[in-house]
């Protein structure tokens, strides 16, 4: 489960995100769409700890990315697009293998 509540993000060029409220159930697929500088990257580096939010609310797996780093890192896995994937392998596959190599986590 995802929450966030009135996620913001400033950047010296401007605000990245402005009051985004985002709810993706347990067990479910969800896409972020949306043209380029939309906030995609930023909400998905917030989500996975790699920026904070400047205000509002981000729980993954029921732990707040504030307060609770450590505790989302241990319960998700990121995999990139192109060069960080093996083309061979299926979308479960890459994440296996990326979770048993000594590439440092996210």
């Amino acid at each position: 489960m995802i929450s966030a509540e009135g996620v913001t993000k400033v950047f010296d060029g401007g605000t990245g995100l402005h009051g985004v409220d985002l709810a993706v159930p347990a067990a479910t697929v969800t896409a972020l769409l949306g043209p380029n500088g939309a906030g995609k990257t930023t909400m998905v580096r917030i989500l996975t700890t790699l920026l904070r939010p400047d205000s509002g609310t981000v729980r993954v797996a029921g732990h707040d990315v504030r307060r609770e780093p450590e505790r989302v890192q241990a319960r998700i896995g990121m995999t990139g697009q192109s060069v960080a994937v093996d083309a061979k392998l299926s979308g479960p596959e890459n994440l296996r293998r990326k979770s048993h190599s000594n590439w440092p986590r996210c």
